[in-house]
């Protein structure tokens, strides 16, 4: 699947794209009171972008420029745009690691957190 063919309600995605942006990870708080870390990457291919939070031990797995795989992922709202997600099914996995760059934070100061994921953190509150 390609980034232009995503559209919110997609389920069981699976896509291969490159980290073009990692920002650095914040603490947040659950709606079950845990504390946990998220950081929000920009997956890129041929055909667009999208967004994607990542979450816990997901965080250090990926650098920009690695190549990475989504499978049994999806696509929710968050604040009028798409995004991706993993949930608590779904996975990613770096099938090619980025030569040598370590890893590059993004300008953006935009605070992106991920409400509506479903993934097994719940979510946050502002």
């Amino acid at each position: 699947m390609k980034i232009n063919e995503l559209k919110v309600g997609a389920s069981n995605v699976t896509l291969r794209a490159t980290v073009s942006q990692k920002d650095d990870p914040r603490e947040v708080v659950t709606k079950y009171g845990k504390r946990i870390s998220v950081a929000n990457v920009v997956l890129k291919d041929e055909t667009g972008t999208i967004p994607m939070s990542l979450w816990e031990k997901d965080i250090d797995t990926v650098s920009v420029g690695d190549v990475v795989e989504i499978t049994n992922g999806y696509v929710n709202e968050f604040r009028g745009s798409p995004q991706l997600s993993t949930g608590r099914f779904g996975k990613i996995t770096v099938v090619e690691k980025s030569s040598g760059s370590s890893d590059e934070k993004s300008d953006s100061a935009e605070d992106n957190p991920d409400e509506e994921s479903g993934s097994d953190y719940g979510s946050e509150e502002e």
